[in-house]
């Protein structure tokens, strides 16, 4: 274990506190005491986004982060208190990437628009991959995207929940495909064969070994060109499931559309709301 980032490992099963998001949203001041910092927070983030762009999140750590910065570990902890800290960080610089869409835009075109750039997030910072999106920092770009996944779906509709639900099952599938062409890269490089050459490599296999006889369905997709996409890792394709998306969009408002009350009904007593579920009457 990296000596450096031992802080972080002891204080890893405990859970996250205000301290540990805060900074997220109001970046510490830098003291004017003392000599000026050598690096910037945002240097120390960027220094590390890099590294993980590069090799991967495990290469991540608050020493090689410095060494990339040719500055003391211990520069680091000035800016962030750990490796967590500094993932956090990380992932909410990642997200300001996310190109989000357009207000004005129908469901539809708003939905596909919004799983292409989570697409393009993922391909560019495939590390994000690796971790657990059911437990992402509570970070305001991270916020940013989940509003603007949840605004796109808000008044179609559908019930609250099923706003929810469907805006997971596009990240996961998104995530999905990613998740393969992210893997294809990594057997790209290291077999030095790309996609087409690899499948052009086993017309041997299809044509002495397959037996259509026990793989009826395959045959028969195969003589309409289902499998006929040589870039099928690298494109993003939803349509059927913004098709079926669309069903039940269609279904919902035929059976009377759901009410989500709006952010002015929200608002109006929110704090007693939040009061009453942070703080539970006692029996």
């Amino acid at each position: 274990m990296d000596d450096a980032d031992a802080p972080v490992e002891a204080a890893a099963a405990r859970p996250p506190s205000r301290d540990r998001f805060a900074p997220l949203w109001e970046p510490p001041a830098v003291s004017r005491r003392g000599r000026p910092p050598r690096v910037s927070r945002d240097q120390v983030v960027d220094a590390a986004v890099a590294i993980a762009d590069s090799d991967g999140l495990d290469a991540v750590s608050m020493r090689t982060v410095a060494r990339s910065l040719d500055v003391g570990a211990m520069t680091l902890y000035s800016h962030v208190p750990g490796r967590d800290e500094l993932v956090d960080a990380m992932v909410d610089r990642a997200y300001a990437d996310l190109a989000l869409p357009d207000h004005d835009l129908p469901w539809r075109p708003a939905l596909e628009q919004y799983a292409r750039g989570y697409w393009t997030l993922l391909r560019a910072h495939p590390w994000l991959l690796d971790l657990n999106t059911w437990r992402l920092p509570l970070a305001p770009h991270v916020f940013d995207a989940e509003e603007a996944a949840y605004r796109i779906l808000l008044d179609t509709g559908l019930s609250g929940t099923r706003v929810v639900e469907t805006v997971r099952i596009v990240n996961s599938t998104v995530a999905g495909f990613a998740r393969a062409a992210a893997a294809e890269d990594a057997d790209a490089q290291a077999h030095g064969t790309d996609y087409a050459s690899y499948w052009e490599a086993s017309a041997d296999f299809w044509e002495h070994l397959f037996d259509p006889d026990r793989y009826p369905s395959m045959t028969r997709l195969w003589s309409v060109g289902a499998f006929d996409s040589s870039s099928m890792p690298f494109d993003l394709h939803i349509s059927g499931l913004l098709d079926t998306l669309a069903l039940l969009i269609d279904r919902a408002q035929a059976e009377g559309p759901a009410h989500i009350p709006s952010y002015e009904e929200c608002m109006a007593g929110y704090d007693e709301r939040v009061a009453e579920e942070l703080h539970p009457p006692q029996d």
